[in-house]
């Protein structure tokens, strides 16, 4: 049976040396980082999204700005609201909540955030940053992926890694990441054909398709590490992943579960990101 990897315990862990970090920043009498989140309109999803971060920011320290617009905000006022924050000197870490309402370019929002304070790692100079193996922001779901085989005792070097989903979001950027690695990457999507044979030969096997229970144990090679991303709701109301848990405990040598494995550390890689910004910010000073 797979050792299960939980996301949550490992989120845990790094959040309290991050919080010994502000801690001490505050006994010396030093400037707090702070993270500014934009949410546009009331899209529950991304309300719950935004009040996880917030919580997350209180509970190791950091200040945290919340600017919550109306859905009817223009493209100009949003932009100058982002402009303000790339040049607030108190701000280190700006993201947009996304997805933003109808009538709204994302795009032009995300190249309008500083690369500097671009915590979500999705400004094209941090994106060729990561293609280039040069020191920038990583989108934070990708660089959770790499703590978390990290947290497993799993060089990638000279490993088969298998990426199945191809998203700017994910698939991609974990895909680079891994090959920064020095593992040797696969990258499969809904045209590959015979997914599950490449699958099968992976010995770091990372599902971010976004399909409910897909992957099974004949899609996994015995003792692989199976990191799960997918977050689906079965007609039950039930919180699944990508991966057919129970069947693929039997053949993989780790899993995360979902929920508890790859979802916190998203939000804890965001509070990371955040700190790096600070820290290059204040080296700089």
């Amino acid at each position: 049976m797979a050792e299960i990897i939980m996301g949550s315990e490992l989120a845990k862990a790094l959040r309290q040396k991050m919080a010994e970090e502000v801690s001490e920043l505050k006994q010396c009498g030093k400037r707090i980082p702070m993270l500014a989140v934009i949410l546009v309109g009331n899209n529950p999803a991304s309300l719950s999204y935004v009040k996880g971060k917030e919580k997350a920011c209180h509970e190791i320290g950091i200040a945290s700005k919340m600017i919550h617009l109306e859905a009817t905000v223009s493209q100009s006022e949003l932009m100058q609201i982002i402009r303000h924050l790339n040049e607030d000197p108190d701000v280190d870490g700006i993201l947009c909540q996304l997805p933003l309402p109808e009538g709204l370019n994302s795009e032009e929002v995300i190249r309008s955030i500083s690369p500097k304070k671009d915590v979500d790692g999705f400004h094209p100079i941090n994106v060729a940053k990561l293609y280039m193996n040069e020191d920038g922001f990583v989108p934070c779901t990708p660089l959770g992926c790499m703590e978390l085989l990290h947290r497993m005792g799993i060089d990638p070097q000279g490993k088969h890694a298998v990426v199945i989903g191809r998203s700017n979001l994910v698939g991609a950027p974990v895909a680079r990441l891994l090959l920064n690695a020095n593992a040797t990457v696969t990258i499969c999507h809904s045209r590959t054909q015979e997914l599950a044979k490449i699958a099968s030969q992976a010995d770091i096997l990372i599902a971010a398709v976004g399909r409910a229970k897909m992957i099974t144990a004949e899609y996994i090679k015995e003792g692989a590490a199976v990191i799960d991303v997918g977050i689906n709701r079965t007609q039950e109301g039930k919180l699944v992943g990508d991966v057919d848990f129970e069947s693929a405990c039997t053949k993989a040598g780790w899993i995360t579960p979902v929920p508890k494995g790859v979802g916190p550390m998203t939000i804890t890689m965001l509070l990371e990101n955040t700190l790096k910004a600070y820290r290059q910010r204040e080296e700089k000073q």
